[in-house]
Parts: structure tokens; C-alpha cells; sequence
């Protein structure tokens, strides 16, 4: 069973995990491979250069794996006889060739994995006609922001159904070996060829210059279908590949024009690519060594048939080829069981087999996910001993700031095509899945963060690659809080203290950051950017203010609320076996009664976030000349205000004798903090105590628009945006130039941060997820007795944990079967609708159409979408 290849797992450290599906989608076009002279990384590595340019920091492939350190690389390539080189990498369009930014133009689908990699499954959807490369950059290029995109299957492409599936298994005998099951089917109506070249490679370390890292690893064919794998830094290895294909072998090295005879002999990256190809015999070494090495498999697929391709890599290098295949399928199907023991246990309680599908695929996307990140600062800042010298622009450019920065680990990435390096929010979010599989996985992750090698000195968190110096929401505390919640759960009670401790400690660094550098003038109002909302605002609120002055944000001064609280949650949690901590806890709690008071009112003035006559919070501008600008656009900026709460039970404070007494001390005594809150209790009069920003009545204000279908709600959730902007854009005139906000339901029409994503409009899971769990909260502290109308004008009463539970279903809407068998996400397209070979693969996209459900943007950011996995878990029935 699945459960015992866990255990063993654990009780043998990470060594089940060491090998792992830990290659990105794209390597090429990131930050760390950027070496051009003014920061352009789109096009200093295009996907074009990528088969002959080696990399620098990490390596990419179709449905591959690696080791923890990638060192060493295996992945898929194919060839369909038209294409104009080797399928080795999934491609995609730049930020600059894509009408709405970048974006892959692929079908592929993470179908299974289990936490420790013992068993995973893939699919990818190859063409049998020539790749439309041109035609899909020619076509995106051409069209504006306000057309949609043009995906691989609007080419016609896949009419006729001419195209190959291409199932990629692995399945572990033991943590050092590997079975691969490849499986072709030929979905096409005629006989139709393909190459399949399984690739073994290393991630070149040797080529930069250092002294230390000079030596060469080596590939060697030894004996027909035999590869013998030697590195200074693993034991001996094999690749057997069943069959006897022929042995292919170049080097991972740049491909430069030859110099001199001697370079003429080299052979480099794009060496198997133009042998099969382009038929060049001397791009492969004819001595059948080098560092990368594929298998060449040359098939022949009959209309509706399929080819069944199988390798071994294993550190027993005594196998014969017939002894490695002897016990293949027995061990595929032994690790597939275990699988579904796994699975079956975590949906004991789901009915539905269509939910089942879709939860175990999400989850499956969460563990496929992963990915060696590997980025040191200053080496990528000073420039390799072997290569040109950097610009004096790089030194004073993108992330300068971060020397510190070392990091070489597997983490949960948001999309390994889209977004191939972590993003701290988006992590924060990533756990809450994992831990329902993985929880010390999970636990791993929001402490990797807060490490030396990633946090800085000064306390920061690093936002992401493209500038660690962006501000991401401060969802980590709440993330830490929740994984640990659920693994003490499991746990029957016993939670893991240490890992609560050692994050607590280093949140302390980044809460004092947050209020030494993001409150403005010291008065508990916090800025921090776009914070992870794009283009929500009317201005880029990263950037100096067209303006001038600076803003007041609801949604950054909510985000510490919430923060304080989180804060106060855990200090709480740790104070019961010491209670040091109490003295902490009132520390966060006089906080957030500060920044309470200051969402509420700012000192005497008129104007600040809460308008009364709205019931709503909004950004406020303070310009130059110190007047104060509501900007009344009704965004998700102002429903992040109900984040902010928390629900103590009275019970577990009695032996808190510190915290308790400094309660009562700021009742009576600050009564002007007070009265800014919720009301509650004291401790002796109610069984729990509610924390929050906002009173009863402001509370039921923000719940009668959010509750409104004519504003934020959709069938599929809640809108980022109000539904009143459709006919009444909010428009902000500054000396003659207009900045308006207006609803986009869907892809963005505007190029702030690049454009690839939308908050005008669409349906996000991250903050859906939020605003649902902190519903829960306040239903716990007013219980049955407070209810909501929903929708708003609808005549129908539900408590708040039924309005929860509601916006639970909604956001389920949109993966399960409708009565008619389709799905709300593939809204528009017919083929994944209706075809029995794509209708049940699931994509789990970025965002939503505000008003159909469609799926928009990253097409496999099962990161924060794979919070879809829990939601299903509420859902017994579904």
C-alpha cells in the first residue's frame, strides 16, 4: 500500500523524494538565465536558442524528473517527421509576442503523483502534422489586448483528431530506482510516425570558469540498450532501455562555430536534434559518450493503435537488459495499487467519482509542481570566471539588493511553464493542498523561506525573481497557522511546536520590516504596492504615483490586520507551554487595535477608507498638498478587510492569566481602541471572543455588496472586481489625462505588469479561499442566529457558515460535470467538452471569467488553484 511506501519514506529521511518530477517547463527567457545588458530576459534566451544554448541554473523538458540537486536529468523528446527539430521543450510565447502576455501553447495534463514520487503519471498531446510555430506568434502578434488569445487548437491542429497521446509513467522499486512506462497512442485516423528519445543528461556545472567545479561527468553506452551514468557526486548508475534502440550521445554544451579543426569535432547540445533531423552523422560522438545521451525509438503507429516504450534508471549496475524488464510490470502495478490505496483513503468520504477525478488530478498538479530552483545572486550579478564580464548596468539592476541570496531547493513552484521560480504568496497558498498530502512537505516549504539563504537581513521575504523587492501579501503567518492547524489535526493533537516556533521567530524580522518600512508616516495605514493584485488600481501602485503623494491602501492595511491576528493566533498557541509568549500575543493584539482604529477613522479628518454612504472601504490618495482622494473603485481591496478575524476560544485562555488581565486593561482603559473592533465579552461572560476590523453593521454593509449577483457575485464565486463598472467605468482625471478602472470579465486590457493577468473583473481562487475560511470564523463567534441575504435581494436568509459553504460550491462549479457532462472551465471549447480523449483531463487555470467561468491565464497554475483539492473535501457529495 501507498501508506507503506510513505512510511518508509519517512522513516528514511527525504531519500523517497530525492528523485522527483523537480524539472521546470521553461528555463529559457527566466530571470537566471538573463545575461543581456539591460535586463531583457525575454529575449536574451528565446525558446529558439534554447535546444543549442546550455543553461546556466537549471534545466527544463517534457514530463521529466531529476534529482534533488539536478545533476542528473531524464525527460522525453519526440519527433513527428515534420517538425523542424526535436520536441524537447514545451513552447510558449514571450511577454512581447502574446496579446496578453505570455503564455504556452501546449496541451499537457499532470494526471498523478503520490507525495513521495513513488508512482506519477502525465499526458502530453503532440500533433502529427508540423508544430505551428509561426502561425501562433504571427497570429498573437497581430491581434490587440482586446481580442482573445489564439490557442494551438484554434489552428486546426487537432481536427481529425491527428495527433499522438503520449502517457509518460514513472513508478520507484526503491528510492534509487526509477521504471519509466511510455505509452503512444496514435488518436489519428491513419498509419502515422513519431520518434520517442527518452534523454539522460547532466546539468552542466563545469563550463563557467571555477576551479572546484572543473570535472566532467560521463555518459557511456556499455552494452547494447546499456548507459553506464558516473559521477564524482552519486553512485554509479544504469539507463536500460528495453528494445535495443540505437545510442545517441552529444555533449550539454553551447553550440558555437567551430574555430579551428579541433572545435569542429566538438559535439554539442543540439547534436541528437540535428542528427535525427537534419541527418548530420557528426553531430554525435561515434565513441558513444558524452553528457547527454538519448535512445532513439523510430515508431510506426497504426490509426487508433499504440506503442508501450519501457527504461530502467537504477543505481544496481549488475542488471542484465533482460533482468531489468523481468520485474517491470509487476513493480508499475504494485506502486499504481499503492496509489490508489493512497487516494482512497484521502477520499473515503467523496461520492463522486467525477470529484474524485478532479481532486486526485489537482493534487497531482500540487506534487508535479515542484521544482529545483537554483539562483545565487552574486555569481549571476559578478558574471562567471569563463564568460564575458557583466554590464556596470547589472551591478546597479534587477535584485542587486539580494547578495545574500543562495538558493539550490526544491519548492513548490506557481506554474513550471508560466511562472518557473517561487512566489512567497503564492507559496503561502501552494501548503494548504500539500499538507493535506504532504504536510511536513508543506511544512518544509514556509520555512525555506524565512531561512538565510532567502529572507533578507532586513527581514524581508523575497516576492520573486523578476524583483524580490516587490511586496506579496503577508499571508505566510496565516499559511503557518493553517498547515499547522491541519497537521495537528491529523495528528490526534499533537502539533509540530518546533515548526511553529522556529517561523514564528523569523516572522517577528519580517512583521518589525513591514512596520518599519511599509506604514507611511507612523500612523498604522500600510502601503506595499500592487501586492500581488496587478492591475486592480487605478495607478500601479508599485511605481511613483503619477500624482505625486502616496497611498493609503485598504488592502495593505487589512493584509496587517490580518497579520497581527495571525500573529496573535500562533503566540497564543506557543504561550501554553510557555508563557513568555503572552507578553507577544498582547503585543500583536495592541496592534492590530492600532491599525483597526486607522482603517476605521484617521485621526479628525473627513475622508478615509470606510465610507459610510457605500459600506465599503476603498484606497485613499494623499497628494502632494495633503488632500485626501477616496478612489472609489469597488475591488476586491475593499472585501480584504473581512480577512481580518479571529474567534478565541474563552476556554483556552484561562490559563493565560497574562493575556487575559491585559484584555481586560485595554477594555477599560482604552476604550477609544475599543470601540474600533467587534464588540466582545470578557472572558467570564461568553465562550469566545470575536476579533475584527469591522462592527456588526459595517460587517453586513460589506456582505450586502459582496452577496450582490449584480456586483461581486458570480455563479462561480467572487469577482475581483464590481459588476457596477461595466456601464460605470471609475474614471480619475489628472490635469487633463484620463486613468480609468472599468469590469473585464476576462483577459486583461491593459499592459500594467505585462498584462498576462487580470484583476478587473475575473474570479481568483486565493482570495475566494480567504474570504470563505474567514466567513467560517465569523460564524463561529455570531453564530446561527446572524444571517445574510443570498443573493442580495433574493428573499433567501442563510447563516454565514451556509454562505461559506455556498461560495465553496460555486468555485467547485467550475471543474465538475454540469447535468449535461461538461465543465464550466472549458466554457467555449467544444472538443474539451464533448471528446472522450480530453473531456476528463483537467486544466486548473490562473483565474476565471467573471461571468461564464472559462478558464483565463496560466493554464497549469494548479499552485493556488489546487486549493480546489480542499474545497471538495467539504463536499462529501459531490
Amino acid at each position: 500500500m501507498e501508506q507503506t511506501t510513505e512510511n518508509i519514506s519517512a522513516a528514511s529521511g527525504s531519500r523517497w523524494r530525492k528523485w522527483g518530477p523537480y524539472l521546470s517547463e521553461r528555463q529559457w527567457s527566466t530571470v537566471r538565465e538573463d545575461y543581456s545588458e539591460y535586463g531583457d530576459a525575454w529575449n536574451y534566451l528565446t525558446h529558439d536558442m534554447a535546444r543549442s544554448r546550455a543553461y546556466r541554473w537549471g534545466e527544463d523538458g517534457i514530463g521529466g524528473i531529476s534529482d534533488n540537486k539536478q545533476l542528473l536529468c531524464f525527460a522525453l523528446a519526440f519527433w513527428n517527421h515534420h517538425d523542424p527539430f526535436l520536441k524537447e521543450r514545451l513552447f510558449g510565447l514571450t511577454a512581447h509576442e502574446g496579446n496578453h502576455g505570455e503564455d504556452v501553447k501546449e496541451y499537457y495534463y499532470y494526471l498523478d503523483s503520490t507525495p513521495s514520487h513513488s508512482y506519477m503519471k502525465m499526458l502530453y498531446k503532440y500533433p502529427q502534422e508540423a508544430f505551428p510555430y509561426e502561425l501562433l506568434v504571427k497570429e498573437n502578434q497581430s491581434r490587440s489586448r482586446l481580442d482573445p488569445e489564439f490557442e494551438l487548437m484554434d489552428t486546426g491542429i487537432f481536427d481529425e483528431d491527428r495527433y499522438f497521446d503520449i502517457f509518460i509513467e514513472y513508478a520507484k522499486a526503491d528510492e534509487e530506482d526509477i521504471l519509466v512506462r511510455v505509452t503512444i497512442h496514435n488518436r489519428g485516423p491513419e498509419t502515422a510516425k513519431i520518434d520517442v528519445l527518452p534523454h539522460l543528461w547532466f546539468r552542466n556545472t563545469w563550463s563557467w570558469g571555477y576551479p572546484d567545479q572543473k570535472y566532467k561527468p560521463s555518459l557511456q553506452a556499455t552494452k547494447p540498450g546499456i548507459v553506464s551514468v558516473q559521477h564524482r557526486a552519486m553512485a554509479t548508475k544504469r539507463l536500460y532501455c528495453d528494445r535495443k534502440p540505437s545510442l545517441l550521445f552529444c555533449e550539454n554544451e553551447t553550440h558555437v562555430e567551430p574555430l579551428s579543426e579541433k572545435d569542429a569535432k566538438k559535439y554539442f547540445k543540439d547534436g541528437i536534434t540535428e542528427f535525427i533531423v537534419n541527418e548530420k552523422a557528426s553531430a554525435i560522438n561515434p565513441a558513444r559518450k558524452g553528457t547527454k545521451a538519448a535512445a532513439h525509438y523510430p515508431l510506426t503507429i497504426a490509426a487508433g493503435g499504440s506503442e508501450t516504450i519501457r527504461l530502467r534508471l537504477t543505481h544496481n549496475d549488475a542488471l542484465t537488459l533482460t533482468d531489468a524488464f523481468a520485474d517491470f510490470d509487476a513493480i508499475f502495478t504494485q506502486r499504481l495499487q499503492d496509489a490508489n490505496a493512497f487516494y482512497n483513503v484521502l477520499q473515503k468520504n467523496i461520492a463522486s467519482s467525477d470529484a474524485r477525478n478532479v481532486q486526485r488530478q489537482a493534487l497531482g498538479g500540487m506534487l508535479w509542481n515542484k521544482q529545483f530552483y537554483h539562483y545565487y545572486i552574486p555569481q549571476w550579478l559578478n558574471g562567471d570566471p569563463s564568460q564575458p564580464p557583466p554590464t556596470t548596468f547589472r551591478q546597479k539592476g534587477r535584485n542587486n539588493e539580494w547578495v545574500h541570496l543562495k538558493n539550490a531547493d526544491i519548492i513548490s513552484m506557481p506554474d513550471k511553464w508560466e511562472y518557473p521560480w517561487y512566489a512567497a504568496w503564492d507559496l503561502a497558498f501552494h501548503c494548504i493542498p500539500l499538507a493535506m498530502v504532504d504536510p511536513e512537505f508543506a511544512k518544509d516549504q514556509l520555512v525555506l523561506l524565512t531561512r538565510e539563504q532567502y529572507m533578507h537581513p532586513n527581514g524581508q521575504l523575497p516576492a520573486y525573481e523578476w524583483n524580490f523587492n516587490d511586496v506579496n501579501p503577508p499571508v505566510h503567518a496565516w499559511a503557518v497557522w493553517r498547515v499547522y492547524s491541519m497537521d495537528k489535526s491529523k495528528n490526534k493533537k499533537r502539533g509540530d511546536r518546533k515548526f511553529l516556533e522556529r517561523v514564528f521567530h523569523k516572522l517577528l524580522l519580517n512583521f518589525t520590516w513591514w512596520v518599519n518600512r511599509q506604514d507611511h508616516k507612523g500612523n498604522n495605514i500600510f502601503k506595499g504596492g500592487f501586492l500581488g493584485l496587478d492591475n486592480i488600481g487605478v495607478f500601479d501602485r508599485s511605481n511613483t504615483l503619477p500624482t505625486g503623494g502616496h497611498l493609503e491602501q485598504a488592502d495593505g492595511t487589512s493584509w496587517m490586520a490580518m497579520y497581527t491576528l495571525n500573529m496573535m493566533r500562533i503566540a497564543l498557541e506557543l504561550a501554553q507551554t510557555n508563557s513568555v509568549y503572552e507578553d507577544l500575543a498582547i503585543k500583536f493584539f495592541e496592534h492590530f487595535l492600532l491599525i483597526a482604529k486607522a482603517m476605521n477613522k484617521l485621526g479628525d479628518q473627513d475622508i478615509h477608507m470606510w465610507d459610510e454612504n457605500d459600506n465599503f472601504f476603498y484606497d485613499v490618495l494623499q497628494t502632494p498638498s495633503d488632500d485626501r482622494i477616496r478612489l472609489k473603485v469597488r475591488s476586491m481591496v475593499g472585501l480584504i478587510p473581512l480577512f481580518a478575524v479571529e474567534v478565541l476560544d474563552t476556554l483556552s485562555l484561562k490559563s493565560l492569566r497574562e493575556f487575559s488581565y491585559n484584555l481586560k486593561w485595554f477594555l477599560y482603559n482604552r476604550p477609544d481602541l475599543m470601540q474600533e473592533i467587534a464588540r466582545w465579552d470578557l472572558p467570564s461572560e461568553s465562550a469566545y471572543l470575536l476579533f475584527s476590523p469591522l462592527s456588526k453593521i459595517r460587517l453586513k454593509g460589506l456582505l450586502v455588496r459582496m452577496l450582490d449577483e449584480t456586483e461581486f457575485l458570480s455563479d462561480y464565486g467572487i469577482r475581483s472586481l464590481s459588476r457596477v463598472h461595466v456601464d460605470d467605468p471609475y474614471v480619475f482625471n489628472l490635469n487633463g489625462t484620463i486613468f480609468s478602472v472599468g469590469y473585464k470579465p476576462a483577459e486583461s486590457d491593459s499592459s500594467m505588469f505585462g498584462g498576462n493577468s487580470n484583476w478587473r473583473g475575473p474570479i481568483w481562487f486565493p482570495v475566494n479561499y480567504l474570504i470563505i475560511t474567514s466567513l467560517e470564523r465569523y460564524h463561529c463567534f455570531y453564530g446561527d442566529e446572524f444571517k445574510m441575504e443570498c443573493p442580495t435581494g433574493s428573499g433567501h436568509f442563510m447563516t454565514l457558515a451556509d454562505i461559506a459553504d455556498e461560495l465553496s460550491k460555486r468555485l467547485c462549479r467550475l471543474f465538475l460535470k454540469d447535468k449535461t457532462g461538461k465543465r464550466t472551465v472549458f466554457e467555449g471549447n467544444e472538443k474539451m467538452q464533448t471528446d472522450p480523449h480530453f473531456r476528463d483531463y483537467i486544466l486548473f487555470y490562473e483565474y476565471f471569467h467573471g461571468d461564464n467561468g472559462r478558464g483565463v491565464g496560466a493554464s497549469h497554475q494548479t499552485g493556488w488553484t489546487g486549493l480546489m483539492a480542499e474545497l471538495l473535501n467539504r463536499h462529501p457529495s459531490s
